[in-house]
């Protein structure tokens, strides 16, 4: 298996540095592995993981969620809890591309009126 040192780890995922250490001391990555030397070195199932918690950031989730999904998975929970949490947090989402559908349409409307002024 390919050890990546953190920056290559940093330029796969897209994140920085910084990040990256800031997911592994919240507990969302990781355990990362060291070198004899103390340095990390992640695997590509690290560099996969970081990429699913990447995902669920964009998507508005927050480190709480993230905290509480990674223990969902890593401590064990039943299916039925994972999926209860998963779909919680997709009827939240949907409800804000809703929103923001909303918002959008809003703008819109703006748009087209100030533009027909101008």
């Amino acid at each position: 298996m390919t050890a990546l040192a953190p920056t290559e780890a940093a330029e796969r995922t897209g994140l920085t540095l910084d990040t990256l250490r800031y997911y592994e001391r919240e507990g969302l990555i990781g355990p990362i592995d060291r070198a004899a030397g103390g340095r990390r070195l992640y695997s590509e199932d690290d560099v996969a993981w970081i990429g699913i918690v990447t995902c669920l950031r964009e998507a508005g989730l927050g480190i709480e969620d993230l905290r509480r999904f990674t223990t969902l998975l890593r401590g064990g929970a039943e299916a039925p809890d994972r999926v209860t949490f998963l779909r919680e947090r997709r009827a939240e989402l949907e409800e804000r591309r809703r929103a923001t559908e909303r918002a959008l349409a809003v703008l819109d409307d703006k748009i087209a009126y100030y533009g027909a002024s101008r």
